[in-house]
């Protein structure tokens, strides 16, 4: 066996073993590049030199530094306020909730943080106005990703830097307005239907809908242990929210400043980041102690770990041989469904961000020579959208928070149930849409 050859295995291993284990697929990526290559002959340099220090470091500032916001309630502060403008409408909620948990993700925390952040709260003032909690899940679980993108996202910098690694950088905007736009309509799908699915019922049980009560669930029309008209304090949808703290304000603008620095003056995303926490730091706005233990170091050592076996593939030769094993899969016409159809089904079980991403974008040009035709910057959209729709399956993290968040444990149940259904049927309709879709959008 040739070390290009064992190469390629170790990847599907450590892919294997993201799906049907615990096990942090870096910590095994990092031990099997270099027990290959030790074993031929390329010595731990060849390991070493394949760590992706630019991208963790961008992930560690960017994480740390809404750790920081996050730790001193910040975020949440912003969440309440966001929520409380609906002020318990049933049909606006909903809407609100994918709109808020895309404009968070967007400002930097990723999906993971922002669904953790948002979904309890949006259960909560959900079930009381009588919303789903399946539609509930779908609208911050998706409105969260439709923000996950963004280039000062912590995922949207692995995408962005992956891709500009494989030579299709500098369309940071197109990355996070197509993966934007895919979730936006299912997402829309999902509100339609159940407008329209209670709508109906309520037209042939009870008349007409009544106002805020669209959703309601015929459970929801049980008696209030309550007496009429009175709640217990804090518990309305619209509940009052405390002002912010000076601690707060110095984090917000602090956070501003930053994301003005990013994208207008071009700073560098990771560097600034870590300049932008000593500031909060040294202004005691945070605790350095309790924002280290919020960053999400498992997945930055996940994907760093699948990085350096990538980067080992390259060396050897493997990733020659897994372009053409994914080139036999497709043809030039059908190249965005079906790479969408596999990164989609893989990342129902496995890390969208911490394996996928760093496993398959960079095979997009090696994939299109092969195939002899096709757009890379299409096929790279597909895997990024393709990847991230089914991230809703409670065999993820975004949906297992959504899930987590209902504390009847029978509603829980029946949540997981059709979570796992929604999120499997993206992988196809994640397929179908990239094979309309990725064309016109890159070429947008």
């Amino acid at each position: 066996m040739d070390a290009a050859l064992a190469s390629l295995l170790a990847l599907l291993v450590a892919i294997g073993l993201s799906i049907t284990t615990r096990i942090n697929v870096g910590v095994v990526a990092i031990a099997l590049a270099w027990i290959i290559a030790s074993w031929a002959g390329l010595g731990a340099e060849a390991v070493l030199r394949g760590f992706p220090v630019s991208l963790f470091l961008m992930l560690t500032g960017v994480t740390l530094l809404f750790a920081c916001a996050d730790s001193n309630g910040t975020l949440e502060g912003l969440a309440g306020r966001a929520v409380r403008l609906a002020r318990g409408n049933a049909t606006v909620l909903p809407l609100l909730f994918f709109v808020i948990a895309c404009l968070v993700a967007s400002i930097g925390p990723g999906s993971i943080s922002t669904v953790a952040l948002i979904v309890p709260l949006a259960m909560a003032v959900g079930a009381r106005a009588g919303v789903p909690h399946l539609l509930t899940a779908l609208m911050v679980a998706n409105g969260a990703n439709a923000g996950n993108l963004s280039p000062v996202s912590s995922v949207g910098v692995i995408a962005n830097t992956k891709m500009a690694e494989a030579g299709l950088g500098g369309h940071e905007g197109k990355v996070w307005f197509a993966n934007l736009v895919a979730h936006l309509l299912v997402a829309l799908v999902a509100w339609v239907w159940f407008v329209h699915r209670r709508r109906h019922r309520e037209d042939h049980t009870h008349g007409e809908p009544e106002g805020p009560r669209l959703f309601s669930h015929p459970e929801d029309q049980r008696p209030s242990s309550h007496p009429e008209g009175q709640r217990p304090e804090g518990s309305g949808p619209a509940s009052p929210v405390p002002p912010f703290t000076r601690v707060q304000v110095v984090t917000l603008l602090v956070i501003l400043a930053w994301i003005v620095g990013v994208l207008i003056f071009k700073l560098h995303l990771g560097l600034s980041a870590f300049a932008a926490v000593a500031l909060l730091v040294g202004l005691r706005a945070a605790d350095e102690t309790q924002a280290m233990k919020r960053v999400p170091w498992r997945i930055l050592v996940m994907v760093s770990g699948v990085s350096v076996l990538i980067a080992l593939l390259e060396a050897t030769g493997g990733m020659d041989l897994f372009t053409t094993l994914l080139a036999r899969l497709a043809t030039p016409d059908s190249v965005n469904g079906v790479i969408a159809l596999v990164t989609g089904t893989i990342s129902v079980w496995s890390s969208t961000s911490g394996v996928v991403l760093p496993a398959f974008l960079p095979t997009v040009p090696g994939l299109v020579e092969k195939l002899g035709g096709g757009d890379p910057f299409a096929v790279a959209l597909s895997i990024n959208v393709g990847s991230s729709l089914v991230d809703v399956s409670p065999l993820s993290t975004l949906g297992a928070l959504c899930v987590a968040a209902v504390p009847d444990g029978q509603e829980a149940g029946r949540l997981f149930r059709l979570l796992l259904i929604w999120g499997l049927s993206m992988a196809v309709i994640g397929a179908v849409m990239c094979q309309v879709l990725a064309g016109p959008l890159a070429r947008f």
